[in-house]
C-alpha cells in the first residue's frame, strides 16, 4: 500500500460518524457540480455553431423539439436562447463550485479543530510516565501547529483532489462526446506533462515535508526556552544567542514552506503558455482547409473552452497532490499523537471505587523509569495509617519524589505493587484513587487566571465554591493579604504567577489542596519558598486539620518534620531507617 494511501486510512479512522456523513453528503455535491460542468460545456457548442452556422444549428435533427417548443420560424432566432442557456448553465456550475467550495472548506476546518481536540485530550489522559519521558515542544507544536497543517496540507487538498477528480473526468466525458480530438489534445497532452512534473519533483517535496515537521518543532522549543528563561536572557545579555537558534530554525522552515508553494503553483504558467501556442497552431493547420474559416470558430471555441475548464481542475489536482506529499512528515508526527491509547476509564463518569479507610502499604516496591536505568526504589516496604503525618528525607537523587510519585498513582512499579486497605492500586481503580489525593509541588502552577480561579483549580468558573476557597485561603495563611488587594478573590495573578511572590505561590499551591478537601496531601517541598515564621504558621494551621487527613512531607528543613508522627530516611533508593522527630534530632546531633 502507498505511504501516503496508508496514513490517508489511519487518518480516517479518527474523523467522528457525524463528520463522516457530512464528508459522504459533500461528495454528492461534488458529483452535482460535475454534471453542472456538463451542461456548461455542452451548451457551449451549439452556441458557437448558432453564431457560425445557425442554418446547419436550425436543420438539425435533435434540435427540432427545441425549435417547436419556443416557435422559432428562422435560422437567425436561434441564437438568442441559446446564448441565454448558455449564460444560465455558465451561472449554474459557478454557483454549484461556489458552494462547494464553502462547504468544504467548512467542514475542512471542523474536521480540523476535531482532531487538534482530540489530540489535545489524548495527551491529557495519557500517563505521567509519558509526559516526563518527552518534549512538551514536541507536543505543543503537533497540537497547535501539525494538527492545523493537516486542514492546509491533507483535508482540503484531499477534497480539491477529490473535486478535480470527478470534474476532470466529467469535462473528459464532455468533450469525447462532442469532439474526440479535441478531447485527446486538451487531455493528453496537458495530463502527461502534470504525470512528469510531479514525478521529477517528488524527492524535493518529501525532503521539504521532513524539514518543515522538524524545524516548526524547533521554532517552538527555541520561543519556550527564550520566553521561559527570559529572566536570565536578560540578566546575562544572551538575546542574540536565542535569537540565532530561532532564526536558523525559522528560517528552514520558511525555505521548505516557500520551495512546496513554488513547486505546487509553477506548471500553472507553463501550461496557460503551452495552451495559448496549441490553439494557434490548431488554428493555422485549419484555415489551410477548405471553409476552414467557418470550421475554426467551433472547434477553437470548443478547445479554449475545455483548456480553460480543464487547466484550472489539473492544476488543482496537481497542487494538491503536491501538498499532501510537502505535508506528509507532520502527517505523521500527527497521526502518531492521534493514536495514543486512551485509558478505559476515559470515557467514563465513574471508575472503579476505591475506599481509604485504614492504611496505604508499600509492598516489595520496586522502581525504574526505563528497562535500560538502574532501578530508583528497591523493594520498599512501608505502612502508612490513616490521619498520620509522615516526613521524608535524604539527599538529592534518593527517590524520595519518586516515591510520592508512586504513593499517588502518577507511576506504576516496576516490581511489587502499592495498596490501599488492602486493595491494590491498578489501572482500573486509580482515578479513583485521584480524588483522594492533593499534591503541593516546590514549583506551583498557576494559570492566567484569578486567584479565586486558581485556588479552585479545575473547576468550572460557575461552580465555584466561593465561601469554600475564602476558607482554604484562611487555613494557608494567605486571606489577609489577598483581602487588602483591591480586587480581592479577583485579582489577577499573571502568567505563571508573575506578579505574586514565592511564598504567595507557594500558599494559594496549599489553599488549592485544602480546597479539593482530599484524604491525602502530600507536600512535596512545598514550604521551602516560605520564611520561617510564614512556614510555622502554614504547617500550624495544617496539623489543626481533621485528624483523618493524612499528610506526607518532603521538606528542606527538618524543622518542618517536627509535627510528624515518623520520619523516613531514604538512601541511595532504600530505606535506611524510620524514626520520630525526637530521635531524628537526636542522631543528627
Amino acid at each position: 500500500m502507498h505511504p501516503i494511501s496508508k496514513s490517508l486510512r489511519r487518518l480516517w479512522r479518527h474523523i467522528n460518524k457525524r463528520r463522516r456523513n457530512q464528508f459522504y453528503f459533500l461528495f454528492i455535491l461534488i458529483v452535482f457540480s460535475s454534471f453542472a460542468e456538463i451542461v456548461s460545456i455542452g451548451s457551449a457548442l451549439p452556441f458557437l455553431g448558432a453564431i457560425t452556422m445557425p442554418t446547419a444549428v436550425f436543420e438539425a435533427k435533435a434540435a427540432q423539439p427545441f425549435i417547436k417548443e419556443l416557435g422559432l420560424t428562422s435560422p437567425e432566432q436561434v441564437l438568442l436562447p441559446l446564448t441565454v442557456i448558455f449564460c444560465l448553465a455558465a451561472l449554474l456550475a459557478g454557483a454549484v463550485r461556489l458552494l462547494l467550495l464553502q462547504i468544504s472548506t467548512r467542514l475542512s476546518f471542523a474536521a480540523g479543530s476535531d482532531l487538534s481536540i482530540e489530540i489535545y485530550r489524548r495527551t491529557l489522559y495519557q500517563p505521567y510516565s509519558v509526559h516526563i519521558s518527552r518534549n512538551t515542544s514536541e507536543v505543543i507544536s503537533g497540537i497547535s501547529g501539525k494538527a492545523n497543517g493537516v486542514i492546509y496540507y491533507t483535508i482540503l487538498p484531499i477534497l480539491t483532489l477529490l473535486s478535480s477528480g470527478v470534474m476532470l473526468i466529467s469535462i473528459l466525458i464532455a468533450l469525447i462526446y462532442m469532439d474526440p480530438s479535441v478531447a485527446i489534445i486538451s487531455f493528453f497532452g496537458f495530463g502527461l506533462i502534470y504525470v512528469l512534473v510531479t514525478w521529477l519533483t517528488r524527492a524535493q517535496k518529501i525532503k521539504n515535508s521532513q524539514h518543515i515537521s522538524r524545524e516548526s518543532t524547533q521554532v517552538i522549543k527555541s520561543l519556550q526556552e527564550g520566553l521561559g528563561g527570559i529572566r536570565d536572557i536578560l540578566i546575562d545579555g544572551s538575546q542574540d544567542v536565542y535569537c540565532q537558534v530561532y532564526r536558523k530554525a525559522d528560517l528552514q522552515l520558511r525555505q521548505a514552506q516557500g520551495s512546496n508553494q513554488f513547486l505546487a503553483q509553477s506548471p500553472r504558467y507553463c501550461m496557460e503558455a503551452l495552451g495559448m501556442v496549441l490553439i494557434a497552431l490548431l488554428a493555422y493547420t485549419l484555415t489551410k482547409e477548405s471553409d476552414g474559416v467557418a470550421k475554426v470558430i467551433p472547434v477553437l471555441g470548443l478547445l479554449a473552452l475545455g483548456a480553460q475548464r480543464l487547466l484550472p481542475v489539473m492544476q488543482q489536482a496537481y497542487a494538491s497532490w503536491s501538498t499532501i506529499q510537502g505535508g506528509q512528515a507532520s502527517l505523521q508526527d500527527t497521526l502518531d499523537l492521534l493514536d495514543q491509547p486512551l485509558p478505559h476509564y476515559a470515557d467514563d463518569i465513574f471508575s472503579k471505587h476505591l475506599k481509604f479507610e485504614r492504611q496505604i502499604s508499600l509492598n516489595q516496591l520496586s522502581f525504574r523509569y526505563t528497562k535500560t536505568t538502574p532501578l530508583v526504589l528497591q523493594e520498599l516496604n512501608l505502612n502508612i495509617a490513616k490521619g498520620s503525618r509522615i516526613g521524608f528525607i535524604g539527599a538529592t537523587g534518593s527517590g524520595k519524589s519518586t516515591l510520592l510519585d508512586l504513593i499517588m498513582g502518577l507511576l506504576s512499579p516496576s516490581k511489587g505493587f502499592l495498596e490501599v486497605d488492602g486493595e491494590r492500586v491498578t489501572l482500573e481503580n486509580r482515578r479513583s484513587w485521584y480524588s483522594h489525593i492533593a499534591h503541593v509541588p516546590q514549583a506551583i502552577f498557576l494559570s492566567d487566571g484569578t486567584i479565586e480561579e486558581n485556588i479552585a483549580f479545575g473547576v468550572p468558573f460557575e461552580l465555584i465554591d466561593k465561601q469554600r476557597v475564602i476558607q482554604s485561603a484562611k487555613q494557608a495563611q494567605i486571606a489577609r493579604s489577598i483581602e487588602v488587594w483591591p480586587n480581592g478573590y479577583q485579582t489577577l495573578v499573571g502568567e505563571r504567577g508573575i506578579r505574586l511572590s514565592g511564598g504567595q505561590r507557594q500558599r494559594i499551591g496549599i489553599a488549592r489542596a485544602l480546597y479539593k478537601q482530599a484524604d491525602v496531601i502530600i507536600l512535596d517541598e512545598a514550604t521551602s519558598a516560605l520564611d520561617s515564621e510564614t512556614e510555622k504558621a502554614v504547617m500550624g494551621a495544617i496539623d489543626n486539620l481533621s485528624s483523618d487527613l493524612t499528610i506526607l512531607i518532603i521538606a528542606h528543613r527538618v524543622s518542618t518534620l517536627r509535627n510528624c508522627s515518623k520520619i523516613v530516611k531514604l538512601n541511595n533508593g532504600c530505606i535506611e531507617y524510620i524514626c520520630s522527630y525526637p530521635d531524628l534530632l537526636n542522631t543528627s546531633n
